[in-house]
């Protein structure tokens, strides 16, 4: 069909039946494209029809049924057929490079794999795409399964080695009962987000998180020698013993979110608005001072209300306002107050794998799926606000360099004889 007749065609059709109109143009024009292509090859192969090349290898032989793939649909066609002379008047076929390619099922796979992880199950996939082949729920497992090994391959040997990494974010995700997985989230220097590594377990438990800070810190993940790592996490001890045994030095900060969430339980809910408020204050207070201040007025208010709110306030302590004693730009606190970032990715994730109603942990299917979840939710990845301030985040978390110890035969001097001995005394 002619452009021209096909506009003209567009113009007597309704609406409705405009896009399924327009969509059998394309698939008509791509199945030509591909016929024109593989009747190039033919002509190169065996020379021009009406003048063919007699002392050439190669002879053509009339044509065949066949299909290729386009747009994940099957579409039939008349495949040239072609014949390669082995001398002694033998001959076998030659299959066509252009008509492998036509039917090679790559992008039908990627088309299949994407919807999958977009959350749409194996028992679906025939309705998304019915005139797909390979969609049955067999098929379709096999390719995931195949597929997901890759990614779980390529997720857990990637390169994560980089000289400015400034903050860690630890959270775990429920996969089922007695199933879960710790995720790790990297923050660089430059504001880009990062999906670090994930081990699954039976629970949030000491053994598992050690598990992932330990293989972090050997696939190269650790700050620079002079800088210590700033980590953001709920309040899990098993999440702080973790990257306390790995990075001694880190800065821990507490999620105000998560703190909030674990004041409400104990207070009345004419209390929580109060709380909300006094919790504003902290995320807005500029600085160690203020920080301490307004955690104070915080710890004041609740000391009135409830002993186990106050206590929780008391263990979690300065880890609550570890960020404003460290004097940055509050301008990172929307960012770095919270386990946000990383809770954001977990909903993701619990949207990718949300239809998965048997997890099997005596396989790697566990592994297999968030492999997949976490690398495509990272292509989405944005950088956090405020990045330009980090910065001067970096500037602060720089370790205190140690006082050097005198010199053996030269006594330190004291304090208080600093104006009246020399600075470096026999």
């Amino acid at each position: 069909m002619e452009e021209y007749e096909f506009l003209e065609l567009l113009g007597q059709v309704k609406m409705s039946e405009a896009g399924e109109t327009f969509r059998s143009f394309l698939r008509g024009a791509a199945r030509d494209m591909i016929l024109r292509v593989m009747a190039a090859e033919v002509e190169l192969l065996c020379g021009p029809a009406w003048h063919p090349d007699k002392s050439g290898d190669y002879s053509r032989a009339g044509s065949a049924p066949g299909s290729v793939l386009h747009e994940g649909r099957r579409e039939a066609v008349k495949r040239p057929r072609v014949r390669k002379n082995k001398g002694s008047g033998a001959s076998e076929e030659v299959v066509l490079s252009s008509y492998q390619a036509a039917r090679e099922p790559g992008e039908l796979h990627a088309m299949l794999l994407r919807s999958l992880v977009g959350g749409v199950s194996t028992r679906n996939q025939q309705s998304v795409h019915p005139k797909s082949p390979k969609t049955s729920k067999s098929s379709l497992s096999r390719l995931f399964t195949k597929e997901g090994k890759r990614l779980f391959d390529e997720f857990r040997v990637r390169d994560i080695t980089r000289n400015d990494w400034l903050i860690l974010m630890l959270d775990g995700v429920r996969l089922a009962e007695g199933l879960w997985a710790i995720v790790a989230l990297g923050v660089a220097c430059d504001g880009t987000k990062h999906m670090l590594d994930f081990e699954v377990g039976a629970s949030e438990n000491t053994q598992v998180c050690a598990a992932l800070t330990s293989r972090l810190a050997l696939r190269g993940f650790a700050p620079k020698p002079e800088h210590r790592l700033l980590c953001v996490f709920d309040g899990s001890k098993a999440l702080k013993n973790a990257v306390k045994k790995q990075w001694s030095d880190a800065v821990l900060q507490r999620c105000l979110v998560h703190k909030e969430r674990n004041l409400r339980q104990y207070l009345p809910r004419r209390d929580w608005g109060e709380v909300a408020g006094l919790m504003r204050r902290i995320r807005k207070a500029q600085g160690a001072d203020a920080g301490r201040e307004a955690l104070e007025n915080l710890r004041t208010f609740v000391a009135t209300r409830n002993a186990q709110a106050l206590a929780s306030i008391d263990e979690a302590g300065e880890d609550l306002i570890a960020l404003h004693l460290l004097e940055v730009p509050n301008t990172l606190h929307v960012s770095l107050l919270s386990t946000n970032l990383i809770e954001n990715s977990i909903r993701n994730i619990r949207g990718r794998i949300g239809r998965v109603t048997r997890w099997r942990p005596e396989t790697d299917q566990p592994q297999r799926w968030l492999s997949m979840a976490l690398t495509e939710i990272e292509k989405g990845f944005r950088r956090i606000g405020g990045y330009r301030d980090l910065l001067a985040l970096a500037e602060a978390l720089k370790k205190e360099k140690k006082k050097e110890a005198p010199k053996p035969g030269r006594v330190a001097a004291s304090p208080a004889h600093v104006d009246s001995q020399p600075s470096c005394g026999v």
